[in-house]
């Protein structure tokens, strides 16, 4: 079976040999051509002397047309005479005294003033004419040694171009498979890695584009073995965080089964009632974190932050805890409204699980973007965990309490969200030493 980069190695090869051979053909084409057009006018060249030469010989007076040399035939039609050398009416000397050659007798008169090639017994000439005092003399050169010499160019070319082009094609797949040859390894390197293997890496000490290539590569491979690692992780935090309500609740069902008479009804129908709310919390919040995740793009429309923080301000009284909202002002985002509730809400709810005895809550505009702040007066974040806390199903020390409640993922829920809209969250310390949560977000451009 073909591999890909041999299909490649053959294109290429194919592809050079095809302009190759295009450029060679022309190019023999056109010497061949160039070569037959010099030479015709070098021998025209010389019959135009030649011409010249006899034409003043005769000027100097009668007698007989000598050749120039052996290969020059020269005819003198005289006055009154026909091209087949016959006598005039008036007497005059017929023109077979006039040539220096039997060949000659054959040459016609040339009509036009440049040399024409014509054939004498079946042999190229070049001729040309011009009238005299003595009649019209026409001298001719053979074109014999011009059509040998460019029938031996073209045979040498017909020779030399496939040789040429076979050169050509060896060593263009010479360099094809050389310069392939490397992509070739990284190809097999990367075919090797499979889903086991994501901690492999590909060879990328080249400086050239095939080595910006490989460690691209090895970037890709590090984000998939980290969401890998992510996903395995998450699945095991997710399987233990839904098995610790179950087994509470098959806990207290097995107990009141076996002491029917120690057990209360209301004890256990809360017990079912509260680790039910603790698992549907939980998988909404996976089942958020998988949309969110999967990338689905949520409906936008102009969201008033300030409206969400107020409604959250007035939920959190309502449960008993003191909330600062003096710092709410307005603050308007492109985002989903129902997404930006809740990760408002799990920044609140995470502040009133943390607080001592206030929450403060702030909406701000700040150049193109709005922030909204949520603090509480508790013991703060350490700065060693400000990024972690945004991971899934972590809960430091505090929040590891079965009292104090959260499975871990709200956090994480936000910070997906924030990403969802363009925008951020981070951890920081708070005026009273407790943690500030800031969600940053784009400000809507009909703010």
């Amino acid at each position: 079976m073909t591999t890909p980069l041999r299909s490649i190695r053959s294109r290429l090869t194919i592809g050079a040999l095809l302009i190759v051979a295009a450029a060679l053909i022309a190019g023999s084409f056109a010497a061949v051509q160039v070569l037959r057009a010099t030479l015709t006018e070098g021998v025209a060249a010389a019959v135009q002397q030649d011409v010249d030469t006899i034409s003043a010989q005769l000027d100097r007076g009668p007698g007989r047309v000598d050749a120039i040399d052996d290969d020059v035939l020269v005819r003198l039609h005289g006055p009154g005479h026909d091209h087949d050398g016959e006598r005039d009416d008036d007497g005059a000397a017929a023109d077979s005294d006039q040539v220096n050659d039997d060949d000659a007798r054959a040459l016609p008169v040339v009509p036009d003033d440049q040399a024409q090639r014509i054939e004498v017994d079946g042999d190229p000439y070049l001729a040309a004419s011009e009238e005299t005092d003595r009649g019209t003399l026409t001298v001719a050169r053979s074109l014999s040694g011009v059509d040998e010499a460019v029938s031996a160019s073209a045979t040498l070319l017909a020779v030399a171009v496939p040789l040429v082009l076979g050169l050509v094609g060896l060593v263009m797949w010479v360099v094809a498979t050389r310069a392939l040859a490397p992509v070739e390894r990284l190809r097999r390197q990367v075919d090797a890695i499979d889903a086991t293997g994501l901690d492999r890496r590909v060879d990328s000490a080249g400086d050239d584009e095939l080595g910006a290539l490989a460690r691209t590569m090895n970037r890709m491979l590090d984000r998939l073995e980290q969401s890998q690692i992510t996903q395995r992780r998450f699945v095991s935090d997710a399987s233990h965080e839904l098995r610790s309500p179950l087994a509470t609740i098959r806990q207290h069902a097995e107990l009141a089964t076996a002491h029917p008479e120690a057990s209360s009804l209301a004890a256990l129908s809360r017990v079912v009632l509260d680790e039910g709310e603790r698992m549907q919390e939980l998988v909404e919040g996976l089942l958020l974190l998988a949309r969110l995740d999967e990338g689905r793009e949520a409906p936008m429309a102009p969201t008033d932050l300030d409206d969400i923080a107020l409604a959250e301000a007035h939920r959190l009284r309502g449960l008993g805890i003191a909330v600062d909202a003096s710092g709410i002002g307005p603050g308007r985002v492109l985002g989903n409204a129902a997404l930006l509730a809740r990760a408002v809400r799990n920044l609140a709810d995470n502040a009133a699980r943390h607080a001592h005895a206030r929450v403060i809550l702030r909406v701000m505009e700040q150049g193109d973007r709005v922030l909204v702040q949520v603090e509480d007066d508790g013991t703060g974040v350490p700065i060693a965990e400000r990024e972690r806390i945004f991971d899934r199903f972590v809960r430091l020390d505090e929040a590891r309490a079965r009292d104090a409640g959260g499975s871990g993922l709200g956090l994480a829920i936000v910070r997906e969200i924030a990403i969802a809209h363009g925008g951020s969250v981070t951890a920081s310390e708070g005026a009273s030493g407790g943690a500030l949560m800031t969600l940053s977000l784009r400000r809507s451009a009909d703010a």
